[in-house]
């Protein structure tokens, strides 16, 4: 029999042995499993996206990149052309110096990615290690390095700083394996070798700017190369810069080159042959300065009436070309932009000024040719011509003469530079109702100033050329809002009022008087030789028109200026056994003086010898006189040139 207590039997729980705590830690695995698996997809999705992003988006950029960083083109810069005088002297060369330089794309942790790019860690230490070798500050090379690694050429060198010392540049080549990217190249340095005595001409070279350069990549040139920024350098720029090679290099991961796998060599530029006699030059400078006095500047030039060789050109004040060839110092720079004197002008072909009585043979020659005078044309000069005022006839305008000359005829009237006497053959004069003498007027004598070249460019090879003003009745309209009256036709006759020139068209002016009528095109490149020697050009038009006009009139302007320079106004221009014409002018300008006078240019122009002309001579003084300061110092020019330099030409063994 069974025995019970009457209570329902104990339940125990659920029996959890062995297996059920596997199956939960199994549980746990999976979904660790679970998680990892979705993190590692997540990871390597986004890696896929990258590399996607590297290989199809900029895998051709980075392709390029990682090339570069093993194959480079580096260029060679051809050997720029020399400049000589018309005798072979050597004006400029080419010298080697030493430049830092760093590369871009070599400069470890430069962040290209980054808008705009930065320059950290190892970036800075090289930019502040510059900084100790060079004395460049750390912050403008790191903003050099950032420019050049966000243009299109990240590559190419850019320049920290020229003109390094040979000491720095073999301290900087010592530390070259511990500053990845930095390079010490060697740059051509062109040497101007008279500075002052031809900067005008020569002008100067100067590193590419960002501008010229968005318009010269095309032209292979590079972000360091150099060139002509004025003068000659620049407008034969094609000619002298010659053509450039290439190397193709392999580098390692620095940049640096392990070995030149192929070479295409750069071919020299041509060498320019200037008209320019060095001393000619030299002594026109000398007897300009000795002469200038007041005057803040001043010009000379002698030219070949035949070709239009310029055979000296002087420019006061000048500067030395030589400060532009490497890194401009400021302060040097400033103090040429501030002077007055503006000495990076060139005055003679660049300053247009009144002419003065230096003008009075366009209105001699326009009077002769138009029948309003002849040799013989009679005009008395009282010291004074009183005209009624065309709007208050009450009111008498007087136009004044530098003497009372009394009567003369063509010949004396250009001799002794009568003002009264041109007054006529300009504007006429008439009494009353009555014309007593029709002279040229203002549209005739304006069409006459242009056949001669005034009021236009010249075309000489330099840049920077100004085309003066020639003035007439619709000009004075529209620049002035007035009309033209009958003084402005006086004025204009003896070169005042409005007209204005350079001294260089005062020279071709000359010298078309000189050569029987010819509007010379002027130039200083004689020849351009190949760098065999061989002479390659350049093939130019040497005349620009004729003036068509009878000989007889050129030769009675001419013997007007030879009587200037025997017994007239210009007679301080006479050369010992060279006889020669000439005309002188002192022209007012500025402000008029409480006493009623103003300041004076001093011109004169002339040519010699006076049966053969040969060159034409223009002198201008800024604060001058025509007769006491310019007519001399062309009478040294020419006394040099036929009683010295030729004669010391012809002696020399």
């Amino acid at each position: 029999m069974g025995y019970s207590t009457g209570r329902r039997p104990w339940r125990s729980e659920p029996w959890r042995g062995e297996d059920y705590r596997e199956a939960e830690a199994s549980a746990a695995v999976k979904q660790k499993v679970f998680f990892f698996a979705l993190l590692v997809i997540f990871v390597f999705g986004i890696l896929t996206l990258q590399l996607a992003r590297l290989q199809l988006v900029n895998g051709e950029k980075y392709r390029l990149r990682a090339e570069n960083n093993r194959l480079r083109q580096a260029p060679i810069i051809p050997t720029r052309g020399l400049i000589y005088d018309r005798n072979g002297v050597t004006l400029v060369e080419n010298r080697a110096t030493f430049a830092a330089a760093v590369v871009a794309a070599d400069i470890p942790e430069l962040d290209v990615t980054a808008s705009p790019s930065e320059c950290a860690g190892r970036c800075q230490e090289i930019t502040i290690a510059l900084q100790e070798l060079t004395g460049v500050p750390a912050s403008d090379i790191e903003a050099l390095i950032v420019q050049r690694s966000e243009s299109n050429d990240p590559f190419t060198p850019a320049i920290v700083k020229d003109n390094l010392t040979e000491e720095q540049a073999f301290v900087l080549r010592e530390r070259l394996a511990y500053l990845p990217g930095v390079r010490v190249v060697i740059e051509p340095r062109r040497q101007y070798t008279e500075g002052l005595l031809m900067a005008h001409t020569l002008g100067f070279v100067g590193r590419i700017d960002a501008e010229e350069y968005a318009e010269l990549a095309a032209n292979s040139y590079q972000l360091n190369d150099y060139l002509g920024k004025a003068g000659v350098e620049l407008t034969y720029e094609a000619v002298l810069r010659g053509i450039p090679g290439s190397r193709d290099v392999e580098t390692d991961a620095s940049g640096r080159e392990l070995r030149v796998l192929a070479e295409t060599p750069s071919q020299p530029g041509n060498n320019v042959v200037l008209s320019i006699d060095l001393e000619l030059q030299r002594k026109t400078t000398e007897f300009l300065q000795a002469a200038m006095g007041r005057s803040k500047n001043a010009a000379a030039i002698v030219i070949d009436v035949k070709t239009g060789e310029l055979l000296s050109m002087a420019s006061l004040p000048s500067y030395d070309n030589n400060i532009f060839t490497g890194r401009v110092d400021d302060a040097a720079l400033q103090a040429l932009l501030t002077d007055e004197a503006k000495p990076l002008l060139n005055h003679a072909i660049a300053e247009m000024y009144p002419p003065g009585s230096t003008f009075k043979q366009i209105t001699g020659l326009a009077a002769l040719q138009e029948g309003i005078a002849h040799a013989n044309t009679q005009i008395t000069s009282l010291g004074y011509l009183d005209i009624p005022n065309q709007y208050n006839p009450g009111v008498v305008d007087r136009f004044r003469d530098w003497a009372a000359l009394g009567t003369l005829n063509f010949y004396r009237g250009v001799a002794m530079s009568s003002d009264v006497y041109f007054y006529y053959l300009a504007g006429g004069y008439a009494q009353g109702n009555r014309e007593i003498f029709q002279g040229l007027g203002a549209t005739r004598l304006a069409d006459w100033t242009r056949r001669f070249g005034l009021g236009d460019l010249t075309g000489i090879d330099l840049p920077g050329e100004s085309a003066g003003l020639v003035p007439d009745p619709e000009w004075k309209e529209k620049t002035i809002g007035e009309p033209w009256v009958l003084g402005d036709t006086y004025h204009m006759g003896i070169g005042q009022g409005f007209v204005t020139a350079t001294p260089l068209q005062m020279a071709v002016v000359t010298a078309a008087v000189a050569n029987g009528g010819d509007v010379l095109i002027p130039h200083v490149v004689k020849e351009i030789r190949d760098p065999e020697g061989n002479v390659i050009g350049p093939q130019r038009q040497n005349v620009r028109r004729n003036l068509n006009v009878d000989p007889r009139n050129l030769t009675i302007l001419r013997e007007g200026m030879r009587q200037a320079v025997a017994d007239g106004t210009a007679k301080t221009s006479e050369v010992r056994g060279v006889p020669t014409g000439g005309k002188t002018g002192t022209a007012e300008f500025g402000e008029r003086r409480p006493d009623g006078s103003y300041q004076e240019h001093g011109w004169f122009t002339g040519f010699a010898p006076f049966n053969n002309p040969e060159i034409a001579v223009v002198v201008f003084l800024e604060q001058g006189n025509g007769a006491a300061t310019a007519a001399p110092v062309a009478a040294k020019i020419m006394d040099y040139y036929y009683n010295q330099r030729n004669v010391a030409q012809r002696t020399t063994p």
